[in-house]
Formats: C-alpha cells, sequence, structure tokens
C-alpha cells in the first residue's frame, strides 16, 4: 500500500542519515543528502527533504561546488513550499545569492517570480510580491530579455493599481505598451496597456485622464480605432455629466463583447464611485 511504501521510504531515509553521520566524507556525505532527500520526496515528507536537501547544498558550498549547491538549495525550496512557505523563500534567497554570484542572472529572475508566486499565493504579501517581480525584470532586462521583463513588470503595474499606488502603474503601462507598439505581433497588446493607464488616470483625475488619452492617440493611432478607446471616452462624457446610469450602461455594452476581468472591474468601480449619488456597483 502507499503507507507501506512511505513508511519504507522514510526508514530508507533516515538509514541514509544515520550513515551520514557516521563520519563520511563530504562528497560522500552529499550524495547520501542527496538520496536521503530524495527518499523523503517519495515519502512525501516535504519538510524532512527540505532539511535533507539543504544539508547538502551546504556541503557542497564547503566543497566549493557552488553550481551544485545552487541546485540544491532550489531543490530544498520546491520542497519547502508544500510544508513552510517562508524557509521555501529563505533557501531560494540562497540559491539566488549564488547565482547572482556566478553572473547566472536569467535563472535569478526565474527564481525571484517563484519567490514572488509564494508571496501571492502563499503568504498573501503584495508589496513583497512586487519586489521580487521588480527584481526579476531587472535582471531580465539587463540580459536583453525585453519580453520576460515585461510580463514581470505587467505584474507590478497590475498590483500597484491594486494597491492605489496609481503614479507607479502608470509609469509601467506606459513603459510596456511603448515597448510593445512597434512590435508587429506584440502591438495587438498595446492598446490594452494604454487602456489600463487611461483607467488609472481616470481614477486620480478626470483631465489628467482626457489628456493621456488624447497624448496615446497620438503615440499610436491604432488605440483611437479601439473599443477600448471609445469606451474612455463615453465614461469620460458620463462622469463629466456625472451620470451613473450613462457610465453603467456603457460599461455594459463594453463587458457583454469583452468580457470585464477582476482588476478592470475593480478599476471601474473606483471611478464610478467619484461620482456623486453612486450606488457603489456596476449593474
Amino acid at each position: 500500500t502507499v503507507t507501506e511504501a512511505n513508511k519504507q521510504h522514510r526508514e530508507q531515509a533516515s538509514f541514509q542519515m544515520h550513515a551520514i553521520g557516521c563520519g563520511l566524507g563530504l562528497e560522500d556525505a552529499c550524495e547520501m543528502y542527496a538520496r536521503a532527500a530524495n527518499m523523503f520526496k517519495m515519502a512525501k515528507n516535504w519538510t524532512a527533504a527540505g532539511n535533507a536537501f539543504c544539508q547538502g547544498a551546504r556541503l557542497h558550498m564547503q566543497l566549493q561546488n557552488k553550481l551544485d549547491s545552487a541546485t540544491s538549495f532550489v531543490d530544498a525550496g520546491n520542497a519547502y513550499k508544500k510544508a513552510d512557505p517562508q524557509e521555501a523563500i529563505n533557501c531560494l534567497n540562497a540559491a539566488i545569492d549564488i547565482y547572482t554570484d556566478m553572473g547566472r542572472f536569467t535563472i535569478a529572475a526565474k527564481h525571484h517570480i517563484t519567490i514572488a508566486e509564494v508571496y501571492e499565493s502563499e503568504l498573501v504579501d503584495i508589496e513583497k510580491a512586487i519586489a521580487h517581480y521588480e527584481q526579476a525584470a531587472d535582471y531580465y532586462k539587463g540580459e536583453e530579455s525585453n519580453s520576460s521583463a515585461n510580463k514581470c513588470l505587467l505584474k507590478v503595474g497590475h498590483y500597484s493599481a491594486q494597491l492605489e499606488q496609481y503614479p507607479k502603474a502608470i509609469e509601467i503601462y506606459e513603459q510596456v505598451a511603448t515597448n510593445t507598439m512597434d512590435n508587429p505581433l506584440l502591438k495587438y497588446n498595446a492598446k490594452e496597456y494604454f487602456f489600463k493607464a487611461s483607467l488609472c488616470h481616470f481614477i486620480v483625475d478626470e483631465l489628467n485622464a482626457k489628456l493621456a488619452i488624447e497624448k496615446y492617440e497620438e503615440m499610436f493611432p491604432a488605440f483611437a480605432d479601439s473599443r477600448e478607446c471609445k469606451l474612455l471616452k463615453k465614461l469620460l462624457d458620463a462622469h463629466e455629466e456625472q451620470n451613473c446610469e450613462a457610465f453603467t450602461e456603457a460599461v455594459k455594452e463594453f463587458d457583454s463583447i469583452s468580457r470585464l476581468d477582476q482588476w478592470l472591474t475593480t478599476m471601474l468601480l473606483r471611478i464610478k464611485k467619484t461620482i456623486q449619488g453612486d450606488a457603489g456597483d456596476l449593474k
């Protein structure tokens, strides 16, 4: 049975750990820790697996095997993710330190994204998630991986707007839109980013939004013909007239063709709340 198999794996892992304590050389000990860690993994004992990978990583550092040490810290992080998210982050940070020291910035960026995802989903600390997405974007930019950098920046923009850090979100959406509008494969996405930047402007100030939309139309003429731009203009008119019904109607019409996601709905509700007598929904 599965339970018996797990018990057997745990016993084998414990035997390996005991063998390590009996005065093996460092290289043999590294191998034994790796075996023990994999046995613990098979037994789904994630904390013990993480511990064994960590011990192996430290021994690899003593032997100056930097790459093996970093790999073991990543393995430890992946095991801990299932049991102890904070310890997973500690191990991934240890791996990142080694990779950056070796000039391996692309792989360091990838692990910053993993840490950001742990902060997003497990620890729900959005500020820290933003910081790691920003660091990943910086490393990707330095390695000329602009597409990967943009993906990270869009996450930063998304969460910055949610946290009401609108100037930061606007700067990012404008930057990514400008980066993509001249790329034949990506320019279709530019209108979405200009739309999101416009909504952030709108929440801060109606006049700012008007000026920003005019600027975006000049920069990217395809934006002027988009449904997103037409919606923005209807919303500006409704807002100027303080007309809740017209605002809601324009949103419903847009939503019937292009479904609004949670982020867009949140931003539109924040704008609508600045209209006097607003009921606080989009119905």
